[in-house]
Parts: C-alpha cells; sequence; structure tokens
C-alpha cells in the first residue's frame, strides 16, 4: 500500500485555530504519510506548524457555505480546528485524515521512516538495555541469576529473553512454572532491596482453575525467592483484584496462589480498576478540563466524580504497601493481577521510585521505563500522574522534572522513535524496531534538551520516599492537563527563573575556574 492512495487532497487554504491563547495561524494546509503541515503566509510568522497524524485521537467535520471545518481533538489533549476554503476540500482532507491516522500497521509508522540529523540507527539503544540491572543483582547476591530460558520467546511471548530468576530453580522448573500462570508470565524480578536484601516480583495469576490444579514447580520458585533471603523469610502476594474477582477467576481457569501450597506466603487483595473504567475516568477528566466556560462549583463536582485523583490514591497507597513490606517488614513481595501487565508494572514500578534513589535520577528513572513497561495506555499515564505527584510532595528528590514527564507523556501516544513501539520484546524483535528505528533516549539526553527535563534543585536523597494520599495532598496534574487551555502559572514562570539562576552560576563557576586555570 502506497501512503499516496490514502490522501484524496493533498492540500488547501486553510486558518488553523489552536487553542484560546495561541493566535490563528493561517497558510497553506498540506497532508503527507505522516503529517499535517500548515505553511504560513509570507506576511504571517515564518515558523511551519506540524502535527504528527498518530497523534490525532478523533475527528469531526462540518460544512456550511462553501467552506469547512475539522476538529481534532490530539491524543496529548490539544483540540485543534481548522477552518478550510472548499466542501469538497474538507471533506478529502477529513477522510485523509482518518485513513492515515487509523493505520496499524507497526512498519507504516514515522518512526520507521525518521533519520535525524546527528543521529546514527542503532546508536542509543544500548543506554538502558534491562540485562543491565539484572547482571548487577546477580553479582550482587548469589541467590540470583540470569536466564535464557525465553530466548526464543516460546515460553511467555510478553517477556524479554533474558530474566533474572533464583539461582536454585533451573530451567525446567521455569517453564513447568510458566505453564501454570496466565500468559506463560511466571514470578520474575523486578527490584531487589539490598538494604533488606528482599526482592520485589511480578507475574500473573496461576491457572488453578475450579479443580485448584498445583504446580510443584512454580511452588517450588517461591520457596527458592524466600530462601535466598534468609531463613525464615515471608513473602506477600498483593494481588491487584478484589477477593471476589479472583475467586471468580477461579471458575474460568485462573485463580490465586493456595495458602498450604505456598508456606510463608500471605495474600493481600487490594483491587485497582483497569482496562475500560480507567479509560473512561481519563476520557471524564479530560472532558471537564476542557470546558472553559463552567463554573467553579462545576468544575470541581466534575473533576471528582470522574474519580481520576481517586485512581491516583489506590495506585500510589498500593505501591507504599508493597515498599513498606519490602523496607519495613523484611518481606519479598510478588505482585499480580490476571494478566500481570498494566496494574501490576504500575504498583511494582512506583514501588522501586519510593525506596530506590538510583531509581530518581534522570538515567535510573530511563532504566526503570526501559525496564518494566510493556505499554498500556491510559494505565503508563497513570504512572506518570503518579510520579509527578511524588516530585510535587518531594520537589528535591527526584532529578528529572515535569518536562520528562510530559516528553514521555507525548512519545507514548504519537512519537518519531521507537521506544514505545509494540507491547513486547517479542514484537519488536519482529518488526525490527532497534535496527531501524531511533531510540527516545538518543534525543532526549542530548545536552540541549536537558534544561527542559531536568530538576534543578535536585539533591541526593538516599532514603525511601513516603507520599502522603491524602485528599489535600494530591493534586491535578495541571501542567499536562490544562496546559493547552490556561496561560502558565506563577510557580511555572518561578521555575523557568530558577533555571535562569543556577545556569548563571554554573556559568560564573565555569568562568572562574577558567581564569585561575
Amino acid at each position: 500500500m502506497e501512503f499516496s492512495e490514502l490522501i484524496r487532497t493533498n492540500r488547501a487554504q486553510a486558518e488553523l485555530l489552536q487553542g484560546p491563547e495561541a493566535p490563528p495561524l493561517r497558510g497553506t494546509l498540506c497532508v503527507t504519510g505522516h503529517h499535517l503541515l500548515l505553511s504560513p503566509a509570507p506576511q504571517s510568522t515564518p515558523d511551519l506548524w506540524l502535527l504528527l497524524l498518530r497523534c490525532v485521537d478523533s475527528i469531526e467535520k462540518r460544512v456550511a457555505g462553501d467552506s469547512g471545518t475539522i476538529t481534532l481533538r490530539c491524543k496529548d489533549l490539544r483540540v485543534l480546528q481548522l477552518d478550510i476554503e472548499g466542501v469538497e476540500a474538507t471533506l478529502d482532507i477529513a477522510r485523509s485524515i482518518e485513513a492515515l491516522s487509523s493505520l496499524e500497521s507497526v512498519i507504516t509508522s514515522f518512526p520507521f521512516f525518521y533519520r535525524p540529523r546527528g543521529l546514527r540507527l542503532g546508536d542509543a539503544w544500548h543506554f538502558h538495555p534491562p540485562e543491565r540491572y539484572f547482571k548487577r543483582v546477580a553479582r550482587e547476591t548469589n541467590a540470583w541469576r540470569l536466564s535464557e530460558v525465553n530466548q526464543d520467546f516460546s515460553l511467555c511471548p510478553s517477556y524479554p529473553r533474558v530474566v533474572i530468576v533464583p539461582r536454585a530453580v533451573d530451567d525446567t522448573a521455569l517453564a513447568r512454572s510458566a505453564r501454570f500462570r496466565q500468559g506463560g508470565r511466571f514470578p520474575v524480578l523486578s527490584y531487589h532491596h539490598a538494604r533488606s536484601g528482599t526482592v520485589l516480583l511480578r507475574s500473573s495469576q496461576p491457572l488453578t482453575g475450579p479443580q485448584k490444579r498445583r504446580c510443584a514447580e512454580d511452588e517450588e520458585l517461591l520457596r527458592a525467592v524466600l530462601a535466598g533471603v534468609c531463613p525464615g523469610a515471608r513473602g506477600f502476594i498483593v494481588d491487584m483484584r478484589s477477593a471476589q474477582a479472583a475467586k471468580q477467576a477461579r471458575m474460568t481457569g485462573g485463580g490465586t496462589e493456595a495458602k498450604a501450597a505456598y508456606p510463608g506466603w500471605k495474600r493481600l487483595h487490594r483491587p485497582l480498576e483497569r482496562g475500560r473504567s480507567l479509560q473512561e475516568s481519563f476520557m471524564r477528566l479530560v472532558e471537564a478540563c476542557g470546558d472553559t466556560e463552567q463554573s467553579m462549583d462545576r468544575w470541581l463536582s466534575r473533576l471528582e466524580g470522574c474519580r481520576w485523583l481517586a485512581h491516583v490514591k489506590e495506585a500510589l497507597s498500593t505501591a507504599c504497601l508493597a515498599a513498606q513490606g519490602m523496607e519495613r517488614e523484611g518481606a519479598c513481595i510478588l505482585v499480580h493481577g490476571a494478566e500481570g501487565t498494566d496494574s501490576t508494572l504500575l504498583v511494582t514500578s512506583l514501588a522501586q521510585l519510593i525506596l530506590d534513589p538510583t531509581s530518581r535520577t534522570m538515567i535510573g528513572f530511563q532504566e526503570l521505563v526501559e525496564r518494566e513497561w510493556i505499554q498500556e495506555a491510559p494505565t503508563f499515564l497513570l504512572f506518570l500522574d503518579c510520579v509527578w505527584q511524588l516530585g510535587h510532595q518531594f520537589p528535591l528528590s527526584l532529578e528529572f522534572g515535569e518536562g520528562l514527564l510530559l516528553a514521555l507523556f507525548e512519545h507514548a501516544y504519537a512519537s518519531p522513535f521507537g521506544t514505545f513501539l509494540c507491547n513486547s520484546e517479542k514484537e519488536r524483535c519482529l518488526c525490527e524496531v532497534r535496527t531501524r528505528t531511533h531510540s527516545l533516549w538518543s534525543g532526549l539526553n542530548q545536552l540541549k534538551e536537558q534544561r527542559k527535563l531536568r530538576n534543578p534543585l535536585y539533591v541526593l536523597n538516599p532514603l525511601a520516599i513516603w507520599p502522603s494520599v491524602e485528599p489535600q495532598s494530591l493534586r491535578l496534574w495541571q501542567g499536562l492537563f490544562l496546559r493547552w487551555t490556561r496561560p502558565p502559572e506563577p510557580s511555572e514562570v518561578a521555575w523557568e527563573r530558577v533555571w535562569q539562576i543556577v545556569t548563571e552560576r554554573e556559568n560564573t563557576e565555569d568562568s572562574q575556574s577558567t581564569a585561575s586555570a
């Protein structure tokens, strides 16, 4: 298929309205295989406006007289209005955008065509290999080893080639454990807490079913986890489902770990909403934030009614529970829901940020995202919101700022880079993502980008950070949800001034060092 087959009209005269704070932009609108471009008229601003078509979430069109209007609702929460000359041109451009923005083939997406100057293919994919952290854990403790049991992805399609597992458990036992877990997601290590020697694990649900099946190798694996810590060690299984949901899952082939079969492990149920309910909550919040005419009482009622901040609270509370189990009780933690993907990754990632100062550095956070996340929207957005809450409550403890979180949000939905393409390493290998696209980190780690991404107030904090989840402590992330509908807040202006002061001080120190030399 050629992109030209989907483009009914490739250009028209149009006026772009980008929001209440931005002036209208008039010029020639062009449609390409991956972008909408608006080249301004000569008397207007010389800047070229550009939109990646994969950023379009929905499109509305209407015509009146001899012109038409296209409204684009974008995945980065922008709402754009294009007033186009000519009814036929309006309809043809709308159909072109609809067709090009909904292409499902990964290899036709823009990252496979993006070739920026100064970057070479493959250069930055080695910045944060997931196995780097696992190798470090294996060196620091004799209880864990790297396994290539999933080298060809036949054991678990959604796991990477290399995983870290108890040294006492051989690959044959791992294979049998995988067959006992939904989707083959057997328990693997996410994080080793060096101070206590405990570990954070993740998996999917066991396939006990109504017959209450057991798997000796799966039981052996979790016994080996506790034995690798110390004699008499104990663990908690944090189940992301309610007790009732877990019981219902058993009737359809899923289930939970039976207490008698897994001595030393205690199950806790901490249900987190996911999937459709989380998506609907997010959509209601976006609609509320886009209504600039409502009263304050109506706004507060809609904010509470969408329950987004309730999801933030539940996610942080569950992550704190897991982190406290390791830090304060010296227990190992296994987190899973049914599939062991979205909500499981949310909790394991946040628990690491709470406990691990390395994960709160710029490089450590990038490694965490690369290692833990299989893209699941809007769960990944919920994760970013929770990280923003941590940064808001502990403004000195994260080396990165809001700029990095906003960049990750934008690139997760539509990006010229390949980092967020596909939903597993297997899919990325099949599509040759690592050899045919550029890594996002190659763009974000350039010096010119660092000012927008780093926290100028950062001071290394070696301790755990325990967030408050009281209603007065959790705030709407205005920098994301309201950034297209309101002018910058005084705090944002102050933040920019802080950067100026830090930069001036660094320049002064550099000048003094040069003069002394």
